[in-house]
């Protein structure tokens, strides 16, 4: 280890399609644009990843403390995972670590909502930027969870290429951090209780982590997963927004080239981009949330497609089926905390609830709630307190309460 469907869904599928799902296979192939790499080499895979296994700790860094997390140490490590297509990559975690913690104190694994194509975009980086259009303004709120003795890992969820879009992939590196951070013996987690949570692009890396447990780390002993405004099933969610304009088109699109870098061979969207679309997709390249929301507004579908010839490929849609919890059969091996609004207009609240009644008929313990406002941020905030609570219960290992219907 170093130190350091019929025709009005052929209509929505076509939006889909424009943006990222399929291919015209007339149309000359261009590949994916990737991020510019992170300068600092420390992120770098080493010659040898192949020769690691999952969760293997591959670096560990101890890092400048945060006047925001008084008395706690920060550690980033580097650690081997599994890209969307079963090879070796190089992810990272960021652990803060009380400096009064017990050996085998809780850890809290949060998975950030991470918007986002660049390296500069990772919570690894946006701890330390100084850049206000990239700050966690709500970082200081972690105290709550440091003050009680917990650990909490960080991990960029997204990958060395920044695959925003490819949930599956942010399930699999979750595990392994925790699995890495439980290597880490100055950390002193090895035998701690752990815990998940994470909100919408974070919850979905949840979701993700906790479906996967079973079958990708088997191992690991999770007493819990709090996730909230899950997008749980990607290909209706943006299908929903259909041709037409609209204000978050470009989260859409950048979930799309997000996919491709994880799936050049089967999910060649670049291609199907006029100019318009391939001037965005640049901008978009290595920008994080506000950047992307500017790029693609007021911006549809029919705006950037080089052509509407779209077909329902099998191999391009099974890529978005493929990141869509709704239609992964496996189910948590651990309790799980669900919050969503039912008014919520960013996500479709069906999948949400058809994936929690097939969890609570396989007999998961699901605890669910409602909080009824439209926005999809505010639901976020109104739920935390309640999602806390049910952590602190499973890591101090209180009995589980079900709502299951």
């Amino acid at each position: 280890m170093r130190i350091r469907t019929h025709h009005r869904h052929r209509l929505r599928l076509a939006a889909l399609l424009a943006v990222g799902c399929a291919f015209a296979p007339a149309v000359a192939a261009a590949g994916p644009v990737y991020p510019i790499a992170d300068p600092d080499p420390f992120y770098a895979a080493p010659a040898d990843i192949g020769n690691h296994q999952p969760g293997d700790v591959l670096a560990v860094r101890p890092m400048p403390a945060l006047p925001q997390f008084p008395n706690t140490d920060i550690s980033l490590v580097e650690f081997r995972s599994t890209s969307s297509e079963g090879q070796p990559i190089a992810a990272t975690t960021t652990v803060l670590s009380p400096r009064n913690r017990a050996a085998d104190a809780p850890m809290l694994s949060l998975q950030q909502i991470i918007n986002g194509l660049g390296s500069q975009c990772a919570v690894s980086r946006v701890l330390y930027t100084s850049d206000p259009n990239l700050m966690m303004r709500e970082a200081p709120a972690w105290n709550v969870v440091l003050q009680r003795g917990w650990s909490i890992a960080l991990p960029d969820h997204l990958g060395p290429h920044f695959a925003y879009g490819a949930a599956k992939l942010g399930g699999q590196i979750t595990l392994d951090g925790i699995r890495a951070a439980q290597r880490v013996p100055e950390l002193k987690v090895q035998h701690s209780p752990v815990a998940m949570a994470g909100y919408s692009g974070g919850g979905m890396a949840t979701a993700w982590a906790a479906a996967l447990a079973q079958s990708y780390a088997p191992e690991l002993h999770i007493a819990g997963a709090a996730m909230g405004g899950v997008p749980m099933n990607l290909v209706t969610m943006l299908e929903a927004m259909g041709l037409n304009r609209h204000p978050v088109f470009g989260l859409a699109m950048a979930a799309g080239l997000g996919l491709e870098r994880e799936y050049p061979d089967r999910f060649p969207i670049s291609a199907q981009l006029n100019d318009r679309g391939l001037a965005i997709r640049d901008k978009l390249a290595n920008s994080c949330t506000n950047d992307i929301l500017t790029a693609g507004a007021g911006v549809g579908a029919m705006d950037v497609a080089k052509t509407t010839i779209m077909t329902e490929d099998p191999t391009a849609r099974g890529v978005v089926e493929e990141n869509s919890l709704q239609l992964y059969p496996g189910v948590p091996n651990m309790p799980v905390f669900e919050w969503h609004s039912p008014i919520d207009g960013l996500i479709p609240i069906d999948a949400v609830v058809d994936t929690i009644h097939r969890y609570c008929a396989s007999g998961v313990k699901v605890w669910s709630e409602q909080v009824p406002v439209p926005d999809h941020l505010t639901a976020a905030v109104l739920g935390l307190p309640a999602a806390v609570s049910w952590l602190e219960a499973r890591l101090t290992d209180k009995p589980v309460v079900s709502n299951c219907a």
